[in-house]
């Protein structure tokens, strides 16, 4: 029996299996007790050194290119400024705890910024607005709908949901709070010990709130590239630095690095030249990385002017690093050896002289103020029913009372707050009982049986229902929406035309015809309520909301000051309160409050000596433009609007409040009037009318045009006739002299003659219009110049061919436009595109390429046509006052453009000097004031700029900073 176990056991174990198995038993007991020795002796030591490393490239960014002017004036340049940078490097064990910890470092970061009087940047379109309330920096749909999709984590702005689109600054803000954003708010709550060790307060400000909103924001656009590091502030003080490198230990991720700012050198002459600087929207991003890598969301481009044209010239080349990062993001070294350095941008030079620039500019905010001194009338109110049209209109002084409320130059706002003055109190205490006086009179009328038609109430009560349907309810606070009125319907129709119907009327056909927008309406749900209920609704928030509306109570405050309820000594006294003029040493401040200056006279006297601007006041007369071009080859001297703005305010920490404050400002500074602005060119356009009548044949020098002062008598229907502005008659005139005076029946005679050309016995409106379509083209008048700035598309006038003729009709063009026009005049038929820059220049290397003229058009005309045109304008020197005594060789022809019978005409003048000066070349030019009064106005400008330019004048004598009233005139005399 033994012996059959033994041999069984020999006979088990001599099996190959078994060896396998044994081996295989003694191999796993190896490797659960290596597992054993790792995960539970050694597993937490382990964990604790494993790290998952993986190299990455980390941008390192270039710096812009420098401008300069045509003179090597340093206009742009880049300055190294230290900077606060954070970068999200920690690493949580729940999203609870990550929003503490960095909510409770941002809140401590940003505090100690502002305590230190420096200011963060941001991209972040929301602010705090006068009422310490969540507002939009911008009402600009295609910009806050970019900045939802970006909050909400969208790559386009297709994908938002419709409560998502319409999401209001309150609740974006709610949802960033939420903890499904940053986690401000949490349930259940934090405890106060959670707060502490975070180092929160136990409730945080609404200015708090945002800050911390707009780091984590910034952090959130690159939550995929956590070793990138974010800029919090910028151009920081030496405090601030001090104070982040002693608190580093309790500021992870926060580092002071070195970065550059963009540095204007010059005025806001040339703030709407060079444009400014700031972080790309998506939109813009979208594009440049079409033809570029070079471009992220932090990248720094031009927003607008040369900044933005030139974009590719100024962007430098950006380098790299690699680094290495954890799985977390983190930094855990460098790779000094693959370091490329990055590439500064190539330099741009303009054409512009900027002393010229600014001094054009003074020039205009001189000449412009010199017309508001002239025509403001110490009255409440002009009545323009049988005005003499040869007189200037003049401007009520309540209307320049009540422009510094409506320009905000006095801030109603501050009027409720808690350090508002007593005349600040006063006024607001009046403003809300007549506020509420008007509102309840309107929702009178809007539930009466029987309201009033429009055009059945007073002025003042127009006026009310236009702003409460105009601008409350549709622009404002889109109760109606636009977009779905029938523009076409009977009671839209009636209201909008002659306001032969009531505001009740249009409003209950705005709901029967579901042009309401419900969801903006207060408590409304959309289901079940019948139009009665809408439109309680509507009155409803009318009620509610109407009498906190900005612009509302600036109507309030107008009828105010008509009523004498409100003083225009109390709109005086806030000038001073509010810090706008100052009282030290203020002589007319102190013989106000003695008595022995009225309010009229004192803002007179503010106006003369520019202490209150024509911007400041946006009145109709407020702005002005000025080219002056190089005829030989189209570069441009100077390009000015006014006003303009200080570009340095915009770029690197926008200054939110500035900008906003331009973008309402009622002189529009961001609308760039050489550019953009369109008018009519009036007597300007008469030198095309003469090169037509010339090169068709149908005029010659001697041809004659008896002036009767008005054209059509005998063919035209009496409202078609044409006056000239010499209304008793120039009588027989040949071209040159017809160009010196400007004669309306003589230009309107020879256009007549064009659309009679191909058929002596029928004139053909169509066939005038073609001819001088056709050399306005010659001119380039047709398209725009070319200039490196935005600019519009010019209008030739396709429509009433008669008045046409001299410059009206629906002919509209830029003051570039009119610029390149002259320069074509000028140098007898070669139509230069403008340009600005004279040559880019690489910083490195200095190799520099120089900017061609380039040619747009060519006049093939006659010598004889341009002489006799030279003489023409020749001819409009001498008969001009303005010019006499002038040091020099210019010639001229001014326009007048009628827009209104109730406001002002337009003012414009171009022309061309002839100096044979080779320290000043010459130049052509082209002015307009808009709303200018006269011609005059215009030319006066023009010679005080060509006397600056030339050195015929002084300087000092010139730019006087006070405003130029001398040799104006009170009267219209001529075109």
């Amino acid at each position: 029996m033994a012996k059959k176990v033994i041999r069984a056991l020999q006979k088990f174990f001599s099996r190959r299996s078994l060896i396998l198995l044994l081996i295989s038993f003694s191999m796993s007991a190896a490797l659960v007790a290596r597992l054993f020795n790792l995960q539970v002796i050694n597993g937490a030591d382990y964990a604790d050194n494993y790290t998952v490393k993986t190299t990455k490239t980390r941008t390192l960014k270039s710096s812009r290119g420098n401008i300069y002017d045509c003179n090597g004036k340093l206009l742009a340049y880049n300055k190294l400024a230290n900077c606060v940078t954070i970068e999200d490097n920690e690493s949580y064990n729940t999203m609870r705890e990550k929003n503490l910890a960095l909510n409770g470092e941002i809140y401590r970061l940003t505090k100690m910024i502002r305590d230190n009087g420096d200011t963060l940047t941001q991209d972040f379109h929301i602010t705090l607005n006068a009422d310490g309330n969540y507002a939009f920096d911008t009402k600009n749909d295609t910009t806050l709908n970019r900045f939802r999709a970006d909050i909400y984590g969208y790559k386009t702005v297709d994908e938002l949901s419709a409560e998502e689109r319409n999401a209001d600054a309150d609740k974006i803000m709610s949802d960033l709070c939420s903890e499904d954003y940053y986690g401000l708010i949490y349930d259940p709550p934090f405890t106060a010990q959670e707060l502490q060790e975070s180092g929160l307060p136990t409730e945080l400000t609404k200015q708090e709130t945002l800050d911390i909103c707009i780091v984590r924001y910034q952090l959130s656009l690159i939550s995929f590239q956590r070793y990138m590091q974010v800029t919090v502030a910028k151009d920081v003080s030496d405090k601030t630095v001090a104070d982040v490198k002693e608190n580093s230990d309790t500021l992870p991720g926060v580092d002071i690095a070195e970065d550059y700012i963009r540095v204007y050198t010059t005025d806001e002459s040339m703030g709407p030249v060079l444009g400014y600087t700031g972080a790309p929207s998506q939109e813009e991003l979208d594009e440049l990385t079409k033809t570029s890598d070079q471009y992220s969301s932090t990248s720094v481009i031009g927003k607008a002017g040369i900044e933005k044209s030139m974009e590719s010239v100024l962007q430098g080349t950006n380098g790299s690093e690699e680094v290495v990062v954890d799985n977390l993001g983190r930094v855990l070294s460098e790779n000094t050896d693959s370091k490329v350095d990055p590439v500064q941008g190539k330099d741009v030079y303009l054409t512009i002289d900027s002393d010229l620039q600014s001094a054009i500019y003074k020039i205009l905010e001189q000449r412009i103020a010199g017309i508001l001194a002239l025509t403001i009338v110490n009255e409440k109110s002009v009545d323009l029913t049988d005005w003499d049209q040869t007189q200037f209109i003049p401007i009520p002084i309540y209307d320049v009372y009540f422009a510094l409320l409506d320009n905000n130059v006095i801030d109603i706002s501050r009027f409720s707050g808690a350090d508002a003055t007593d005349t600040e109190k006063d006024a607001y205490s009046k403003m809300q009982e007549k506020g509420s006086q008007v509102i309840s009179w309107m929702l009178s009328e809007l539930s009466s049986d029987s309201p009033k038609n429009q055009s059945g109430l007073s002025d003042e009560q127009q006026e009310y229902m236009s702003y409460l349907y105009g601008t409350f309810l549709t622009s404002e606070e889109g109760i109606v929406n636009t977009s779905l009125i029938d523009s076409a319907n009977d009671v839209y129709q009636a209201y909008t035309t002659d306001g032969s119907v009531s505001l009740k009327a249009l409003l209950t056909e705005a709901v029967n015809n579901n042009w309401i927008d419900l969801g903006k309406l207060d408590n409304v749900s959309a289901e079940y309520l019948t139009s009665d209920e809408i439109y309680q609704a509507v009155l409803n928030y009318i009620q509610d909301h109407l009498l906190s509306d900005n612009g509302f109570q600036k109507l309030i405050y107008k009828y105010l000051l008509q009523e004498d309820t409100l003083s225009p000594d109390a709109i005086v006294k806030m000038l001073y309160e509010q810090g706008v003029l100052s009282a030290d040493n203020d002589q007319d401040y102190a013989s106000f409050q003695a008595g022995n200056l009225s309010a009229s006279d004192f803002m007179i006297a503010k106006i003369k000596e520019l202490e209150i601007t024509p911007a400041q006041l946006a009145l109709d007369t407020c702005s002005g433009s000025m080219v002056v071009t190089d005829p030989d080859t189209g570069a441009v001297k100077a390009c000015v609007t006014y006003p303009g703005y200080d570009n340095n305010r915009l770029s690197n920490n926008m200054d939110t409040d500035y900008y906003y404050q331009l973008t309402v400002d009622k002189s529009s500074p961001f609308y760039n009037k050489a550019t953009q602005q369109l008018t009519a060119p009036g007597s300007t356009y008469k030198p095309v009318v003469a090169a037509a009548g010339l090169e068709e044949g149908v005029i010659d020098s001697s041809t004659l045009v008896n002036c009767t002062g008005v054209f059509g008598e005998g063919f035209l229907d009496e409202g078609d006739y044409v006056h000239c502005w010499y209304t008793s008659g120039h009588g027989n005139l040949n071209l040159v002299d017809a160009m010196g005076q400007s004669c309306n029946v003589y230009f309107c005679q020879v256009g007549y003659w064009l659309g009679e050309k191909n058929d002596k016995n029928e004139y053909r409106q169509s066939e005038e219009l073609s001819y001088l379509h056709q050399y306005s083209s010659y001119f380039g008048l047709d398209k725009t110049t070319g200039i490196q700035l935005s600019e519009s598309e010019p209008n030739v006038s396709d429509d009433l061919a008669i008045p046409s003729a001299i410059g009206q009709g629906t002919h509209q063009y830029t003051t570039t436009q009119l610029a390149r026009y002259a320069s074509t005049i000028a140098n007898q038929g070669t139509a230069y595109n403008l340009n600005l820059v004279q040559k880019i220049v690489d910083s490195g290397s200095g190799e520099e390429t120089a900017s061609d003229p380039t040619v747009e058009n060519t006049c093939n005309f006659s010598s004889n046509t341009w002489n006799l045109i030279d003489q023409g304008m020749m001819n409009a020197t001498t008969s001009d006052t303005v010019w006499r005594g002038f040091g020099g060789t210019v010639y001229t022809k001014t326009g007048t453009a009628e827009e209104s019978m109730v406001k002002a005409n337009h003012a414009l003048a171009i022309g061309f000097t002839d100096s044979n000066d080779s320290e000043h070349p010459d130049v052509a030019y082209a002015v307009r004031i808009p709303y200018g009064y006269t011609s005059r106005n215009a030319s006066l400008i023009a010679r005080d700029v060509l006397n600056y330019y030339f050195g015929y004048e002084d300087a000092e004598d010139i730019l006087t900073g006070t405003a130029d009233t001398s040799d104006m005139y009170t009267t219209i005399s001529q075109d």
